[in-house]
This record gives structure tokens, sequence and C-alpha cells, in this order.
């Protein structure tokens, strides 16, 4: 957000009054004539303003102009957040993910290296909608962030940015969570969300690359090589699924090594495999592009 911007918290019915703000013209000669604009609209005279802001059109940019040559000399610019009686925002722009659990900002990362994907979404109605994502560590933030990409879909457009944690050691405990903050801002609309996660916690790992040995059944497969090394400092599990043509049921085998020989096997059953680490409870890959 950049100054003077204000954000109005405004209760989303109809019998809630509005917000009443003093709005004061930034000017330090007190005789100085002035006057208060909103677009064309002229709003009131004098030093002061009172403005009552509920719905969008009242949001915007008031402006404080000199009366006898029509300069600028200040203005202030509303952003209204839709709350409900609970005082909760109400999100309308931001929409949300099924997993994990219907959050509206979603990161992963595929290793222990500090970097991470945070993603979220919106409705494609909204051309004009701006994005700030930053870590919540105040000025000295020790988390980078790119600029979002757009991926749009049918209805809706996923944002991706990668981020990453500086001076991040992925040898070491981690004792501080990385808090990330997401802004939004959709002409005069505002929305904001949190997520707060260890990097431990938001690991998924790329699918390992497997394949088949046909004469004697067995399965065996690479860890990803986006993975974190050494793999005897960062093991993973595995899991094993084969779709059966025939059963019309699918059987998952886990495995800790990186192969396992599976007896009776179709000519037209599908296997594939999928990773998570080991010791780390986090989530599973995607699974495996086939592995024959």
């Amino acid at each position: 957000l950049q100054c003077p911007v204000y954000v109005i918290e405004s209760e989303w019915n109809d019998e809630t009054p509005a917000k009443r703000v003093e709005l004061t013209c930034n000017t330090s000669d007190e005789a100085l004539p002035v006057y208060w604009k909103k677009g064309s609209e002229l709003k009131g005279t004098g030093k002061t303003l009172i403005a009552e802001v509920k719905e969008f059109p009242d949001a915007g940019n008031y402006t404080c102009l000199t009366a006898n040559t029509h300069e600028i000399v200040s203005y202030d610019f509303f952003l209204i957040t839709k709350i409900d009686s609970n005082g909760q925002m109400i999100r309308s722009i931001l929409k949300s993910f099924k997993e994990p659990n219907r959050t509206f900002l979603k990161c992963e990362a595929k290793n222990y290296s500090g970097i991470f994907i945070c993603s979220w979404m919106i409705e494609n109605e909204s051309p004009n909608v701006k994005f700030t994502i930053r870590s919540l560590k105040g000025s000295q933030a020790d988390v980078t962030c790119s600029s979002p990409v757009a991926h749009t879909d049918k209805s809706v457009t996923e944002y991706t940015a990668q981020c990453q944690k500086e001076n991040y050691c992925p040898f070491a405990e981690e004792h501080q969570p990385i808090e990330m903050f997401l802004e939004v801002i959709d002409e005069v609309e505002y929305e904001n969300y949190t997520s707060s996660f260890f990097i431990r916690d938001i690991i998924k790992p790329d699918p390992p690359q497997c394949q088949y040995v046909a004469t004697n059944g067995t399965v065996t497969w690479t860890y990803p090589r986006t993975w974190s090394t050494p793999k005897s400092y960062f093991p993973l599990t595995f899991r094993v699924k084969v779709e059966s043509t025939k059963k019309r049921k699918n059987q998952v085998y886990d495995a800790e090594e990186q192969s396992i020989q599976i007896p009776m096997t179709g000519p037209k059953d599908k296997i594939s495999v999928q990773a998570r680490d080991r010791y780390h409870n986090s989530s599973w890959s995607e699974w495996s592009s086939l592995c024959r």
C-alpha cells in the first residue's frame, strides 16, 4: 500500500451506519482557502472534511485543492474491506483452494533449499487486480519473492510467486515459522491473507522417475532430480500403485528402498510411484508418469 492509503472496514449490511472519517488538508498555510473533490464531485470547503465511507462508491481518491489556482495540495485514498457482523473479513476477490483445508494462500516446497512457491486464486472478472506478497518480518524481511505469474483456466486465474528464505540452512532445526502476507486490491476493494508455516511442513517432492522390468516383475525408481542431497540425510519413503484392468481396483505397496518386486501383473496394468519425506509427515508427491 502506498501512502496515504487508508483501509476502511465496512460491515456489509444495510443497518450499519457509514464510517465517519475526518480528513485534514496537508497545508502549512492556515489562511489558504481550499476545497475537496472526489473525482469531479465537490465534497466540501475548508481545511478539514468529514467523509462518510461505507459502499464502494464512497471509496477512492479525496483530493484537497487550492481555491484560487486549483492546484492539488494533498490527497487521501480510501479502500474498503468487507467484514461480517463478527468483524471477520469477507473475501470475495480471493477464491479458496479445497486443499489444504480451504486456504486462500497455498505455499509448497519441492526440497529443503529454502525456495518455495506460493499460489492464490481469483475469478476472471477482475482485470485490474493488484497483489503484494511479502514476509511479515518488517523492513529487514528475510524472504524475497518474484513478481506473480498468472495461469488462467476457465473461470479462475491462479497466480504463483517463487519465494526464497535468505540464509536458510537445510540441515538446521527451524525455530521460527515463515509468515507470508498477501494483499489484494481490486479497484477500491481490499483483502489480505496471512499464512504461517515451517518449510518442513510444506514439503511436497516432485514424483520419482520409475521403470518396470518385465522379466522378473521388478519396479525400480530414482529420487526426483529436484530433491535435496545427500539422500542419506534427506531420505524419502515411497508408495507403488498398480492399477489393474481386470480386477478394477488398485493395489498400493509401501517401500523404503528404490525397487520392489510385484508378482502377477497383467500386461495392461498401470504402475506408478509417489514419494514423501521419510521423517516428516508432509505431503506426498503427485504420482509419477507410468513406469511402463
